[in-house]
């Protein structure tokens, strides 16, 4: 065993020592739909970083898996405790389906950065610290595919103080920074966050703006009795007629109105709201109501950057990414508000819209393995600079 150990830090110590690295980013979003994994090769850390996307794969979850999960949102302590097992094993298996198609052996990777399947997030507020909970045990992805893990990146944020979200920011001024221009990178998951990529790190602001999927699939799922995890492409809300009090009731959640930073997730914006909602409006027509719930998500974005960004930015462009991109009428009703913005796809960037969150947790393990405090403090809040994530040795 002692032997093994000290295997393992050695590894360690030639891993954080190497000039290039392949990493593995693993992300499950808050839609619970599949797991996203990007092998990443990253020569250099920091600003200096260079980043190249080897391969992108998405392993999507069964439904009673998904169903499983959504369970766990509320559900007993053994459910949550044997979830996160489980989810470990779906995450190898994630790693290695990625690692085989692209043709590159496991002994080659330096280490597999998960994020994890967030089951709860509550930031602070009122003077009570924070809680963060993403599930996917990182002991068991080490073990099933040799490969150093590091993961459970939120917690240490939280415990200085921080919002623990969004994280991704730092990554994202790494890829998409330029000397001359800002950009939003607006992240379409279950919920939906901005970056405000400047020219200077210092500068970077970002912030949750409320709902991207988390609303529009609770309400297909409920409206199809669970046949439909969500409305594919928008085409059923395409189809309805958006009432304008239905919209305008969901905007009216304080939390749009509540300055950066901030962060939600689908404690707020989640099953129970969509379930709310859904009584409420009781034999309204499916698609009218998939409408209104997809033009105020549409709007709320709209309007996080017309009172938080633009009061103090001027932005050049609109990158989109995320899952929620595929969802082709909320990205109709996002350019159409955006009107005399440019918005493009991080598709025509070189990196898949649904691989992008996984290859920005690549950048965050490489700054951990680099010694790099990651967390930007204007963004989530914390009192100071700190480490991101834990390292479970192979």
């Amino acid at each position: 065993m002692e032997r093994e150990t000290l295997k393992g830090w050695d590894r360690l110590d030639a891993v954080r020592k190497s000039p290039e690295r392949l990493i593995v980013g693993l992300m499950s979003g808050t839609s619970h739909d599949g797991v996203d994994a990007a092998l990443v090769r990253i020569r250099g850390e920091g600003p200096f970083s260079r980043i190249s996307l080897l391969r992108h794969t998405h392993l999507v979850y069964e439904a009673p898996f998904r169903e499983r999960i959504g369970r766990a949102f509320s559900g007993p302590t053994e459910e949550v405790c044997r979830l996160d097992a489980e989810m470990g094993e779906v995450f190898a298996r994630a790693v290695l389906k990625c690692l085989s198609e692209a043709g590159v052996p496991a002994r080659d990777v330096a280490a597999v950065a998960s994020h994890g399947q967030t089951l709860f997030h509550v930031p602070p507020a009122g003077g009570h610290s924070g809680a963060t909970l993403q599930v996917g045990e990182a002991a068991v992805i080490s073990e099933r595919t040799g490969i150093l893990t590091l993961s459970d990146f939120r917690p240490r944020d939280v415990a200085a103080g921080g919002q623990g979200a969004p994280l991704v920011p730092y990554a994202d001024w790494i890829l998409f920074h330029e000397p001359d221009k800002t950009s939003a990178v607006q992240n379409l998951g279950g919920i939906a966050n901005v970056t405000v990529v400047t020219p200077e790190v210092e500068d970077v602001t970002a912030f949750d703006t409320g709902p991207g999927n988390a609303l529009i699939d609770e309400v297909a799922r409920i409206a199809t009795d669970g046949r439909e995890p969500c409305d594919w492409d928008g085409e059923t809300a395409r189809k309805g007629k958006a009432n304008a009090r239905i919209a305008e009731e969901i905007l009216e959640h304080p939390y749009f109105r509540v300055p950066p930073p901030k962060s939600t997730g689908r404690e707020t914006f989640g099953a129970a709201f969509a379930g709310r909602l859904f009584e409420m409006n009781a034999g309204r027509a499916v698609e009218d109501l998939l409408a209104a719930v997809t033009v105020a998500t549409a709007d709320s974005i709209v309007h996080a950057y017309r009172d938080f960004v633009q009061t103090t930015r001027r932005v050049d462009r609109v990158i989109l990414c995320g899952g929620g991109v595929r969802n082709k009428f909320l990205v109709h009703l996002l350019r159409e508000g955006f009107s005399g913005l440019p918005v493009v796809l991080t598709d025509e960037m070189g990196i898949p819209a649904e691989a992008k969150e996984a290859v920005s947790f690549a950048i965050l393990g490489n700054e951990l393995l680099a010694g790099n405090p990651a967390n930007l403090q204007r963004v989530t809040g914390a009192r100071h600079p700190v480490l991101l994530g834990k390292i479970s040795l192979p």
